[in-house]
């Protein structure tokens, strides 16, 4: 029997399927349309964004929410150089991504002839910074390469993988392979480590608990964790709303003074899935983070272990793992005394170490919390999501990221929120960005108009790089570049066909978001940061 042949497009499209893809993002080209073969007739939704950035950032956000890889589809050359900036960021924050590229013909490829969408390397390009990067050949060998791929996107560290595709391999027939779900090899610690692990925390006096996004997955279990022991935890950005309102919840920044304090006096630091980085740990650069003597630190991560040297117990295993390894053989113990006591008191303690101008900003982020309890809150880099970061409770686990850790990437917000509404449909997604930063991608709600995606873009408009300036002026350096005029953003939404309003006062904030929230697609509202607040650098 003559087995049934498709094209190397065709079965790509099969593969996606059989691991759960539901949605890709991207723009076809002539460089890509074979990909796109068999894609309308599969239960694939494709959103075509206006610009690849765009689609890598929707693919982030998707991923953030769902946990599942964020797919995209892209042509050569500018196609996939424009996404390199999001997949950057998807780097640095771990988020599953997978870019399928196109590729030059093989026979041209390393010629340097001139070919539309020439790169020398394409690969090596990609190489610097994906988990893997591959060309496919031979167009048989494509079963096993995405095998390779997904298995890497759910194992380990996640973070963004490409696979390119030259043009003459996609329309290539090869036999309809049979397919399988990659699997996840999810890393386990050895019986020793955890063993290691009981018995440090149950000499324990005064613990303290630092989580990191790698931990979202397994609130539960940290919560149960943190409550046998009696722990504080201390979220990082990317783990706000972990254990949501929890009287031993601290959603603050280590990079607060306060808060280094209270880790400080800790005779024993859990860190669960989080990296140490700098921007979550030393935000202001000032190198006065404490040095730890008792950490036992839990990554999926070997390279990230390897960089803290002085950890007393480094553990290589998620922390799902270690979490249901560890908890059975802490039945028996006993949490430390005044455990709440201690977070009531290092949550106190950190939001009075802001100023008057980010605490109202943080009201004002609650404010929305409130006001849509179970939102997600997408960020870009803006003076409230700074704020947010250093002290803010979100009412639900990745109910809260943005772009102004890791990477740093401008224009994040309005597409990634774009993906996260997406990967959650009929929940209200909230994208707070400023007026400079939203210009970035500012053309992407003409996307989540055509996708009907259920954003609220929250346009903080301080007229220009507020943030830029003060610093500057903080140290002593005349304002220069930061003034960027900014269009009429009613119009822009109104023109994309988004109801727009601005507000003239924050106590319109409420109803206009729940108006908002009422609706089926995308709406846009603008705060001016002294027009509608009253509020001055």
């Amino acid at each position: 029997m003559t087995a049934s042949m498709k094209t190397v497009g065709e079965v790509m499209i099969d593969i996606l399927e059989a691991n759960g893809v539901d949605h890709v993002f991207g723009i076809p080209g002539v460089h890509t349309v074979e990909l796109y073969r068999g894609l309308a007739g599969s239960r694939i939704r494709h959103i075509t964004p206006r610009h690849e950035q765009g689609a890598a950032f929707m693919a982030d956000g998707y991923a953030r929410v769902s946990g599942k890889p964020g797919v995209c589809l892209l042509i050569t050359g500018p196609g996939l150089t424009n996404a390199i900036t999001a997949m950057a960021q998807a780097q640095q924050d771990s988020v599953p991504m997978l870019v399928i590229s196109g590729v030059n013909a093989r026979s041209t490829l390393g010629h340097g002839r001139g070919r539309l969408h020439e790169l020398p390397d394409q690969r090596a390009m990609m190489a610097s910074f994906c988990l893997m990067t591959h060309t496919l050949i031979e167009p048989t060998d494509l079963a096993d390469v995405m095998a390779r791929a997904f298995t890497l996107l759910r194992s380990g560290r996640p973070g963004p993988v490409h696979i390119e595709i030259p043009t003459d391999v996609m329309s290539a027939r090869i036999p309809d392979p049979m397919i399988k779900p990659a699997r996840a090899l999810r890393p386990r610690a050895d019986k020793g480590s955890v063993d290691e692990a009981a018995r440090l925390i149950s000499s324990g006096k005064r613990p303290v608990i630092l989580a990191g996004g790698g931990a979202v997955r397994a609130a539960k279990a940290v919560q149960a964790l943190a409550e046998r022991i009696g722990a504080p935890i201390i979220t990082t950005a990317n783990a706000r709303g972990l254990v949501p309102h929890h009287p031993l919840s601290v959603p603050a920044s280590a990079s607060l003074m306060q808060v280094r304090a209270a880790i400080a006096e800790s005779d024993l630091v859990i860190a669960l899935g989080t990296q140490f980085g700098t921007t979550d740990y030393d935000v202001y650069v000032d190198g006065r983070f404490p040095k730890l003597a008792n950490v036992i630190h839990v990554d999926v991560d070997a390279a990230q272990l390897g960089r803290q040297p002085d950890t007393r117990l480094p553990v290589l295993s998620t922390v799902e793992n270690f979490l249901a390894d560890l908890l059975p053989l802490l039945e028996t113990a006993k949490p430390a005394a005044k455990a709440e006591a201690r977070a009531a008191d290092i949550r106190e303690k950190a939001r009075g170490e802001l100023s008057a101008k980010m605490q109202r900003e943080v009201s004002i982020l609650e404010l929305v919390r409130d006001t849509l309890p179970g939102c997600i809150i997408v960020g870009d880099s803006t003076q409230a999501i700074y704020a947010g970061n250093l002290f803010f409770e979100s009412d639900r686990p990745a109910g809260w990221f943005n772009a102004a850790t890791g990477f740093g990437a401008l224009g994040y917000g309005p597409p990634a929120a774009i993906g996260a509404a997406l990967a959650e449909p009929g929940t209200p997604v909230i994208c707070l960005t400023g007026d400079g930063g939203f210009q970035f991608t500012l053309s992407e709600i003409g996307a989540a108009r055509d996708a009907m995606a259920k954003v609220i873009y929250l346009v903080w408009n301080n007229d220009g790089y507020q943030e830029i300036e003060t610093y500057m002026i903080d140290n002593g350096i005349t304002p220069e570049g930061v003034k960027p005029s900014a269009p009429d953003f009613l119009k822009i939404g109104e023109a994309y066909g988004l109801p727009s309003s601005r507000l003239s006062s924050i106590d319109q904030l409420a109803d206009a978001l729940k108006t908002a929230a009422g609706r089926q697609g995308p709406s846009l509202i603008e705060v001016h940061e002294s027009l509608t607040l009253g509020m001055r650098p």
